[in-house]
């Protein structure tokens, strides 16, 4: 076929679709998350701000947690999306350096933008980046100290690195009384599993911060009560406990329902009969001997009252989650039925009591002898503050796990950081070409950290940034940014303790992430599909026939 010398013209893609390509789409991409970096910068460490931040459903949230921020920003670039992800994998994983990690893989990515603009390929950068991090990784493994041969009592090590990680939150001047609820929390658990969600926080408004309670046990909120409840015992020690699946209330007759009968004696023995099972269920239920019934499902006013009358302490409704940890704590096995409950299915705690805090009423079961799990109430002025706290216990708790299962901790504050840029820079200067450039360039990325702590608190970043690195080069490993003297110091000695596996974890996400996005030459847009009545006439009025309209 001939086209008269011309080429034709091949439509590949549909039309709208955006396409670009080339050195300028990874620049634009590492713009884009260079404009996230900016934007968590300034929450960094302990004298970081906070972040106000309100929905499009005008919620407001006050925080300066890295996964927080950037989960509620409506990120809509796809490669900055890229940072969203590695700062929730961060938060997931290890539960702290979530802004620490999106600022450094913000850094890497400015630090590759002068390489790319002077025609280096990606891949050369890509792969001088998976040296240094490997290296880096490794040097970490090195210098990290095992700190549970020196300690041996080792909540002094937990306590040490939950204040550090509380350093930067708002909690922080109440370090002393959080950092202890912190530690009792993560020990309360199965060492084994440490699950974290067996953790309950509840937030309750009202009342200062330091009036939060550590429940070594289960709390939950009163329930959903009928009349009769205010009759019922508030306060047990060592109750047998009885948790059920079981609907304790009489059902109200569907709307259509019909029940024929001949006389008016058979209705009243069909109401007798259903009265007559859930009688059976609840003296069932007295004969087992509980103290105290729990139920996921509605307890009627019947039974509320029937309870009430024979000393027993009920409650329906109760959540999933609150039930779990209730037979976590008091032992025994939530049943489905009322017939046949041997004694082993019950559990018991110490003491059971209902108590007022603030504007709401709690059950509490204390002194459990089988917990695996513990609750939380935090107090605060507002909701937004409580909020906060939860955000920065949720960190805390992490990390204390995290150094409970691994013992090897380094010192903060920019010192490691310091260190690894120290030694990245040494071993650049013993290899030859572009990769010497490259792994220099990851060096020098990795000092955003202590830069920008200096910046936030207001220090001079350039003096104290020149200071680390004279310490540095005369063997000062673990010399970082001391916010008390305003000065560098020896942040191991003076407790400024992170888990190893923060940082390592903080390198490798961030590395990826990088590597991630210079890896993209090509964006592809498609343009977004219209709905599929769009540009349809609206039906005329009254238009149709069965509509009133007569026929012609």
């Amino acid at each position: 076929m001939n086209f008269g010398n011309r080429t034709p013209t091949i439509v590949v893609l549909k039309e709208g679709t955006d396409a670009s390509q080339g050195k300028g789409q990874i620049i634009s991409n590492i713009n884009a998350c260079i404009a996230i970096q900016e934007t968590l910068k300034p929450t960094l460490g302990p004298l970081g701000s906070d972040i106000l931040i309100v929905t499009s459903n005008q919620k407001t949230t006050i925080s300066n947690d890295g996964a927080t921020i950037l989960r509620l920003l409506d990120v809509v670039h796809p490669a900055a999306r890229t940072l969203v992800d590695i700062s929730r994998a961060q938060d997931a994983e290890v539960g702290d350096g979530t802004t620490s990690v999106t600022i450094l893989a913000g850094e890497l990515m400015k630090e590759a933008k002068p390489f790319l603009e002077e025609g280096i390929s990606s891949h050369i950068i890509m792969k001088g980046y998976r040296t240094a991090v490997r290296l880096a990784v490794e040097k970490i493994k090195e210098l990290a100290t095992d700190v549970s041969v020196e300690h041996e009592g080792s909540r002094e090590l937990l306590e040490r690195c939950a204040r550090t990680a509380m350093s930067s939150k708002l909690i922080y001047k109440n370090a002393d009384f959080f950092v202890k609820m912190c530690v009792d929390a993560v020990l309360s658990l199965d060492k084994d599993d440490l699950d974290d969600k067996l953790i309950g926080i509840k937030k309750i408004p009202g009342g200062a911060m330091e009036e939060s309670m550590f429940i070594d046990g289960v709390a939950f909120k009163k329930t959903f009560s009928y009349a009769g409840f205010e009759q019922q015992p508030k306060n047990f020690k060592n109750p047998k406990i009885l948790s059920l699946n079981v609907e304790l209330e009489l059902k109200a007759e569907k709307d259509n329902a019909e029940v024929r009968v001949e006389q008016v004696s058979d209705y009243q023995a069909i109401v007798d009969a259903e009265w007559q099972i859930i009688l059976d269920k609840l003296e069932q239920i007295k004969d087992t001997g509980a103290n105290i019934v729990l139920s996921k499902l509605p307890i009627g006013d019947l039974a509320t009252q029937y309870f009430a009358d024979r000393n027993i302490f009920c409650a329906g409704r109760v959540s999933s989650d609150d039930m779990n940890r209730v037979i976590q704590a008091v032992g025994g096995s939530i049943q489905s039925t009322t017939s046949d409950i041997k004694p082993d299915y019950l559990g018991t705690c110490e003491t059971f009591e209902e108590i007022q805090i603030g504007a709401e009423r709690y059950n509490l079961f204390k002194g459990c002898p089988q917990a695996k799990t513990c609750t939380l109430l935090l107090r605060g002025g507002a909701e937004q503050v409580i909020a906060e706290v939860e955000r920065s216990l949720h960190d805390a708790i992490m990390i204390v796990k995290r150094a409970l299962q691994n013992k090897l901790v380094v010192a903060g504050g920019g010192a490691i950081e310091m260190e690894i840029s120290k030694y990245l820079r040494d071993y650049s200067k013993t290899i030859a070409g572009k990769q010497q450039l490259i792994i220099n360039a990851f060096a020098k990325a990795l000092e955003v950290i202590p830069r920008q702590l200096c910046e936030n608190a207001g220090f001079d970043a350039v003096e104290l940034l020149n200071k680390l690195r004279l310490a540095h080069s005369k063997g000062e490993k673990w010399f970082g940014v001391d916010f008390e003297t305003e000065n560098i110091g020896d942040n191991f000695s003076k407790f400024v303790w992170e888990p190893a596996l923060v940082k390592i974890n903080a390198l490798q996400s961030a590395t990826e992430a990088t590597n991630l996005i210079l890896s993209v030459d090509e964006t592809i847009t498609n343009q977004e599909h219209q709905s599929a009545n769009a540009g349809m006439m609206p039906p005329a009025p009254g238009g149709g026939r069965g509509r009133g309209v007569p026929m012609q």
